[in-house]
Formats: structure tokens, C-alpha cells, sequence
């Protein structure tokens, strides 16, 4: 969740003068989100603007495999659908862009083929002998066997290809790098699941109370707990000092990228320090969303919200935490399925997210304790941290995923029949866009992560501290509150 500039380093002009973005990431993913949002609610006045997105079925056909989210836009064609959604992303990405002084033209190329091999990854996950699950829908596609992933499963599609693509063809991987944006990606995504949400939840206000106050309560108990830790195993078993440690903490126990820049700012750490670490983070959350969703599967079937809390515990950035999130729903959905028990979707996902946002603020006011610690505390200046800190560190995309959850919400429950009826439609034409965003989440993330680059760097040290804390502990302890918290209670069954 890093605001850093879009291709990762400064601009500059071609007197290598720095070029200041217009606007930070972390407010254009807000404003994006909430212009689709906007979008979306022009359903409920019967116009609809979002109809053209594509949408992708499981399939052994691949001619049936695309079409529009809405019928009234079918006459586009799947292949029209998917030429439609790559230009609008285009040019609202790229306006983006210029609002952040990067070159628009190398852009555009990288994010061509960004979205061209993300989506067919997305397309091939598809496949029917990969996506179908239930026993009606192998004998639909007249096959004898499937992975049963379900069609979410195709995330991992996408994750492989951006891996492949970062350590098979690391050319490549940096002539896209200007395209490569899994925080900017999953900010927008998290503020249109803001509004999808509401919809699944008003549908069930006391469940989804309870999974806000079990929330909150889980990830002050877990945190409170994790950074403690991780500094101690840091400072005592490994001999960083404090400028390390402070990041390696967050960065390992908060909210990863996000976090451990954040710290570094607060104590002023030299900016080497949260860029070595968050690249770390990137690198152990690839494996924890290719193991943990699985795990979650094979030992937390039948506690679903345990395992999307565990999710949002234990994952330590957005894009990798939201991911493992909607693979996790997907097994676990399958497998109960199968079983003869059909789960309400989004619930599972919409645990793991509302652990996340929770996190995201606390992350805010975590920066404002330590900058004021450090400040007047350890490294004495003349400068005094001030509550301004909390808003500067704050992640405005939070503040759209409330907004978006607080007005389909009230849609939902507190306006005429006729009205609330057509939210749910509404709601999910923008949920397929929240779907092409977590598929180039996805693949960002899979393309940051050349293991061989970053082995390069010289972080061993810390990975060993990442290693003994997040396999020794954090896993185990954030399992164990999202148990504590969340076992017993259910998602709504499908009638």
C-alpha cells in the first residue's frame, strides 16, 4: 500500500530535476473507486453505463467463455466486451497517470500488455477441467474430472503467469514495470467491494455486525501481540538496531508494505530500510497465498469465517491478503458444495477485507505512536510529531470502502422496494470490475516477485527474521484469535 510514485521511482525531467506527482496513489485509487461506484449507481435510475464490462464462465467452449455483465449490451459480443473493458481501464489508468507526472506513453504499452496476459491467464484458470465443482456441471461440460477451483481459482492463473514472467523473462518484467501497480489495483478494488458488500450484508445485518466488532476486537488482540514480538526476535536474536527493527516489525506484524513504509517515515529511517523490507513482504505473501488458502481448505471447511479472518491476519499486504481471501472462499465454497452445503458467496471474502480495512487504520494511528515516540522520545529534534501525522499516514482508500459500504447499505435497507431491488444489480456490475482489478492484482503481484533480484539485494538476514517470525508465531497466533473470535459462526446458506 505503498503511495510511492507509479513506476516505483521519482519522475524526473530530462535535466534530472524530480517531478512531484499532482496526487499521491492512495487518493487517486479513491477516487477511481468511487467514479466507478458512481457509475454503477446510475443502474438504480435504470441507465446503465457499467452493462459492457466483461465477464467471464467457466468453460470447455472457448467461443462461450466471454460475454457482457449485462444482457442489454450483448449484441458487443464476448470479444467486444473484453476490447471495451481493456479501453476504458486505458484511459482512466492512464489519466491516472499523467496525475502522476508518469511518461503516459510507456504506459500505455506496459498496461497493453499487462491486461492482454493477466485476462487470458484469467480466461485459461476458466477452463471447465480447472473451474468446474459441482457433479451437474462436470456432467454439463461432459468431462469425467475437474480441480474444482471454481472460476476465483483462476487468480492463481494469473499469479503464475506474473511469476513466470519475473523469473523467466525479467526483460520483460521491467519493460512493464510502469503498468505493474498491485496497491494502486487493489485500493480501487477494495473501495468497489465496499458497495458489494453492503449488499451481501444487508441481507444479514446481525451477522454482519457481529463479523465488524469480532473484527475489530481480533486485529487490536493479534497486533498488540505481533509487533512486540517480531521487535524483540529482531533486536534480540538477530542484533538489529532500532532503525530496523521498527520497520521489520510493522512490516512483519501490521499490514507489510503499507506498514513498514509507514514506520520509516514516522522514525525517520533512511529510505533504503522500508524499500528492503517491503520488498521482503512482497515476496513471502506470493507464498503465503500459493500454501495458506489451501491449508485453510484442508483444516477450516467448516469454519468458513475462520479461515477468512486467518486470511486477513496473517497476509501481510491488501493485494496478497484479499487475494488468499477470494481463493480461500472459492476452495471452501467448492468443498461444501460438494458436501451439499451451499454457502452465501462474499461472506468469507468480506471477512478477510474487513480485517484488512480495520488493519489499514490502525496503521495510521500506529505511525502517529511511533513518530511521536521516536520523536520525543528516542531520537530527540527540535520537530514534534502532531496529530496531522495520523491523516498524512492515514489510507484514504479506507475512507472509500466506507463510503461505498455506508450508501449501499443504506440503499439496501432504507429506501423504497423499488429502489433497494435494484441495488443488488447494480452493485454487481461494478463487483465485475472489482474482479478485473484483483486479476491484475494478481498479476502485479506475481511479476514483482524475482526471487533471484531480490536474494541479490542482501536481505537474508532479513528474511530470517521474517522466516522465525511469521512461520514461528504470526501464523499460529493469528489462526488462533481468528478461531477465538470468529468459530461457531456461519454464513448464510443459499435457500
Amino acid at each position: 500500500m505503498s503511495t510511492t510514485t507509479w513506476a516505483g521511482a521519482t519522475p524526473r525531467r530530462a535535466d534530472n530535476v524530480e517531478l512531484a506527482p499532482r496526487i499521491s496513489e492512495d487518493w487517486l485509487s479513491l477516487i477511481i473507486g468511487l467514479f466507478i461506484f458512481l457509475l454503477a449507481l446510475a443502474g438504480i435510475a435504470n441507465v446503465d453505463l457499467l452493462g459492457w464490462v466483461v465477464t467471464t464462465s467457466v468453460w470447455n467452449d472457448a467461443g462461450k467463455a466471454l460475454g457482457t455483465v449485462s444482457k442489454s449490451y450483448a449484441s458487443l459480443g464476448g470479444l467486444g466486451a473484453l476490447f471495451a473493458t481493456y479501453v476504458a481501464l486505458l484511459v482512466v489508468l492512464s489519466a491516472a497517470a499523467v496525475a502522476l507526472k508518469s511518461d503516459i506513453k510507456k504506459f500505455a504499452l506496459a498496461f497493453t500488455a499487462v491486461f492482454w496476459i493477466a485476462y487470458a491467464s484469467w480466461v485459461a484458470g476458466n477452463f471447465a477441467n480447472f473451474a468446474a465443482v459441482t457433479p451437474a456441471e462436470l456432467q454439463k461440460f461432459g468431462i469425467s474430472w475437474s480441480l474444482k477451483l471454481t472460476n476465483e481459482g483462476a487468480y492463481i492463473f494469473a499469479l503464475i503467469a506474473g511469476l513466470l514472467i519475473a523469473n523467466v523473462f525479467p526483460r520483460f518484467a521491467e519493460a512493464i514495470k510502469d503498468a505493474v501497480r498491485p496497491e494502486l489495483y487493489i485500493k480501487i478494488a477494495i473501495v468497489i467491494l465496499g458497495g458489494f458488500f453492503a449488499v451481501t450484508a444487508a441481507g444479514k445485518l446481525s451477522l454482519a455486525s457481529a463479523l465488524l466488532l469480532r473484527g475489530v476486537a481480533a486485529i487490536i488482540e493479534a497486533y498488540l501481540i505481533y509487533w512486540a514480538v517480531v521487535y524483540f526476535v529482531a533486536r534480540k536474536w538477530f542484533g538489529f538496531n532500532r532503525e530496523w527493527a521498527a520497520p521489520l516489525a510493522s512490516g512483519i506484524s501490521i499490514c507489510g508494505v503499507s506498514a513498514a513504509i509507514a514506520t520509516g517515515g514516522a522514525i525517520r529511517a533512511r529510505p533504503m530500510i522500508p524499500v528492503l523490507v517491503s520488498s521482503l513482504v512482497v515476496v513471502f505473501a506470493v507464498v503465503e497465498v500459493l500454501v495458506l488458502p489451501f491449508l485453510a481448505q484442508t483444516f477450516l471447511a467448516h469454519e468458513p469465517l475462520v479461515a477468512g479472518a486467518w486470511m486477513g491476519l496473517a497476509i501481510k499486504t491488501d493485494g496478497a491478503a484479499i487475494a488468499g481471501g477470494a481463493i480461500t472462499e472459492s476452495l471452501i465454497l467448492a468443498q461444501n458444495a460438494a458436501e451439499g452445503i451451499k454457502y452465501q458467496p462474499g461472506w468469507i471474502l468480506g471477512t478477510a477485507a474487513t480485517i484488512k480495512v480495520f488493519i489499514d487504520i490502525f496503521i495510521g494511528i500506529w505511525a502517529f505512536v511511533l513518530g511521536y515516540i521516536w520523536t520525543n522520545h528516542i531520537n530527540r529534534t527540535s520537530d514534534k510529531a502532531s496529530v496531522r501525522e495520523i491523516w498524512e499516514r492515514f489510507p484514504k482508500f479506507v475512507i472509500g470502502f466506507l463510503v461505498t459500504f455506508a450508501v449501499g447499505l443504506y440503499l439496501a435497507l432504507a429506501t423504497p422496494a423499488g429502489i433497494a431491488a435494484k441495488v443488488p444489480a447494480a452493485m454487481g456490475e461494478a463487483n465485475t470490475l472489482r474482479v478485473v482489478f484483483f486479476i491484475l492484482t494478481f498479476f502485479s503481484i506475481g511479476v514483482l516477485s524475482d526471487f533471484r533480484k531480490l536474494w541479490q539485494d542482501g536481505f537474508g538476514k532479513l528474511a530470517a527474521v521474517y522466516v522465525v517470525s511469521l512461520f514461528g508465531f504470526v501464523i499460529w497466533v493469528g489462526l488462533l484469535i481468528s478461531w477465538l473470535f470468529f468459530s461457531g459462526v456461519k454464513p448464510p446458506v443459499v435457500s
